[in-house]
């Protein structure tokens, strides 16, 4: 292949990536407001800039493209959880996944709303991802909690009932986050809130964790 003719691959490449996370977007925004069966083709098409022909190229079908942004959340919302390490100290990775998960909560407040939407009911186009890499996800995790408590750096508690509860005390704040503004008249964007948030949540959680 001639230079000339690379350069246009890599041009048609990174087109066809911009269009395809244009339409991402477009069906995170409409999916996130409307839900699956709310949402028409035609909506998320018109807001990403794409013909309704195009867009089917890329996802041939509304099932299609749901399930690729479910998996795209699902790749955002457990990236902090990939970063946990057993070689940290713990209730430093701990307080660290914490700021992590609120970090995704205050970024992508949309994605976190339509993941749990699709958690209320019954998961049924992601419950593959979630028996599968998910699970062992968790469960690689988990094991790295058990080894910390056993070795007495961390109080005897159930490692999967931690990471849920820093999943439910960090995706409240994007979830809930109307009745958060309504009580507090404040959001995770506000800077001072954010930080007082994050305070409260690691202190709450690290002190029922820690060894006394």
């Amino acid at each position: 292949m001639t230079q000339g003719a690379v350069k246009t691959a890599g041009k048609r490449s990174r087109a066809v990536s911009a269009k395809k996370e244009a339409i991402l977007s477009a069906a995170l925004d409409t999916f996130s407001q409307f839900g699956i069966h709310g949402t028409r083709l035609e909506q998320v098409a018109e807001l990403s800039g794409v013909s309704k022909t195009n867009l089917l190229y890329y996802f041939p079908s509304k099932e299609v493209l749901y399930v690729a942004v479910l998996q795209q959340i699902l790749d955002v919302w457990l990236a902090p959880l990939k970063a946990f390490r057993e070689e940290f100290t713990p209730l430093v990775a701990i307080k660290e996944y914490i700021r992590l998960k609120l970090e995704v909560s205050r970024d992508y407040p949309q994605a976190s709303r339509l993941f749990c939407l699709e958690m209320l009911q019954g998961a049924p186009l992601l419950k593959a991802e979630l028996t599968g890499d998910l699970k062992q996800l968790i469960d690689e995790k988990s094991a790295i909690i058990a080894g910390w408590i056993a070795s007495g750096k961390l109080a005897p508690v159930e490692p999967h009932h931690l990471i849920f509860m820093i999943w439910a005390s960090t995706q409240h704040y994007a979830d809930f986050s109307a009745q958060v503004e309504a009580v507090t008249g404040k959001t995770l964007q506000d800077e001072t809130f954010f930080q007082s948030t994050l305070e409260n949540v690691q202190r709450m959680i690290i002190e029922g964790i820690r060894v006394r």
